[in-house]
């Protein structure tokens, strides 16, 4: 999929880029095509005017000025007398042409330019553009060779094309380097997704199995006693299902942008000191203390909730995963602009590469899957209620603890 999105990027890219480049190249070429006959058409005109009032001694300005180099454009001009009967008598009377008087060459060009019966126009068969004055007594033509014209024409275009092409060759190679780019954060959700359904198809496949063995031996139990201790584990089960499915419910919502924090004026101190009055006990059940120092009076704009949520995560993680027989510690600072709450516990250091991993989706940096009391969603909960309140948490680690900090602007 990832693949056919890239090429279908690259394609969409070089599809707009060629056509622009078509658009632009063919206004120029219809641009510098027409720039080039205006000129040709001046020598048209300089050349017959100035015949006209100096004779064939005057020799008239037959060059022009293409790409700032001046270009001499072979012409001749003729006098053409027509009789009575519909014949004609030429006779050359300039130009640079060379042994055209008298010639069939000539006779072929007069008739092309008079059956055209128009007073400029071109002779597609010898590349000459003619222009007709009428004298009275008889009639000027002149013209002029189109060919170098012509040649510069495709000289000019040729290297236009060629840059074209050359920028064609370069923004595909652009492209492709693009469409890895644009194409980055779709693969990583891609494989977040693929890995966030295998991870919860696990997570909900040993409770399933737990509940449906349990269901069998209701139906085939013959004892008194142990029907009880069945539907215990059933309803056990059930339970650690259902907390799953709220925790993928939540991230599910803050995948699609649905807010569900309200925020209104809340103490961060207060919240703070219920969570660590309810996790005493947890710790004391662990063998572990509970250490907390809070700042008086942190005031910030969130929704009590949420933020309760996001420290009892911390609390739950720093005491299942702290050392044994440790001191988990909770502190509240404030600043001039933020809160600052640090939650650390002691314990073998994470790795560096795993470090950035803990606020994945179903990660847990011992990998233990088995374990009962969690799902390894809490920390990306954590993260959600942290970007929902414009905060930032973070997770740092060394051989002195591991500390989970978080940073919420002070209601203003």
């Amino acid at each position: 999929m990832i693949r056919k999105l890239r090429l279908k990027f690259v394609a969409i890219c070089m599809a707009l880029v060629t056509a622009i480049l078509a658009a632009v190249f063919f206004s120029v070429y219809f641009s510098m095509a027409r720039n080039i006959s205006d000129l040709s058409r001046q020598v048209l005109y300089r050349v017959v005017q100035e015949e006209s009032v100096g004779g064939s001694l005057t020799r008239p300005d037959i060059s022009i000025s293409i790409g700032g180099d001046r270009v001499l454009l072979p012409y001749f001009t003729v006098n053409l007398w027509t009789s009575r009967r519909g014949g004609y008598t030429a006779q050359i009377t300039g130009g640079t042409y060379a042994n055209l008087e008298n010639t069939d060459e000539l006779t072929a060009i007069l008739q092309d330019c008079l059956s055209q019966d128009r007073r400029e126009g071109t002779i597609a068969a010898y590349h000459l553009r003619y222009l007709r004055q009428d004298n009275g007594l008889y009639e000027k033509l002149a013209f002029v060779d189109m060919s170098m014209e012509q040649a510069v024409l495709r000289k000019m275009m040729g290297s236009y094309l060629f840059i074209a092409l050359a920028s064609l060759l370069l923004l595909l190679g652009v492209s492709v380097l693009l469409s890895r780019w644009a194409t980055r954060p779709v693969e990583k959700a891609w494989k977040q997704q693929r890995q966030f359904l295998s991870d919860a198809s696990h997570e909900l496949k040993t409770p399933l199995t737990v509940i449906l063995s349990n269901a069998e031996l209701l139906e085939q139990a013959e004892l008194p006693d142990k029907p009880a201790r069945w539907a215990d584990n059933i309803l056990s089960e059930a339970g650690r299902m259902r907390s799953l499915v709220e925790e993928m419910l939540t991230l599910a919502r803050a995948d699609n942008m649905v807010r569900t924090a309200v925020l209104t004026e809340v103490s961060l101190s207060d919240i703070a000191a219920d969570c660590a009055l309810a996790f005493e006990p947890v710790a004391f059940e662990a063998g572990k203390s509970l250490d907390y120092t809070l700042a008086e009076s942190v005031a910030v704009l969130g929704d009590g909730e949420k933020l309760r949520q996001l420290i009892s995560v911390l609390l739950d993680n720093a005491i299942k995963y702290g050392a044994d027989s440790g001191t988990v510690t909770l502190s509240l600072e404030k600043t001039d602009r933020q809160a600052k709450l640090t939650v650390s516990n002691p314990g073998d250091p994470i790795p560096p590469e795993q470090l950035g991993h803990l606020f994945e989706r179903f990660y847990r940096a011992d990998d233990s899957r088995g374990e009962k009391s969690g799902f390894g969603l809490g920390l990306s909960i954590a993260q959600t209620i942290a970007a929902e309140h414009k905060g930032a948490l973070k997770a740092e680690s060394d051989d002195v603890s591991t500390r989970f900090i978080y940073t919420m602007p002070l209601k203003k």
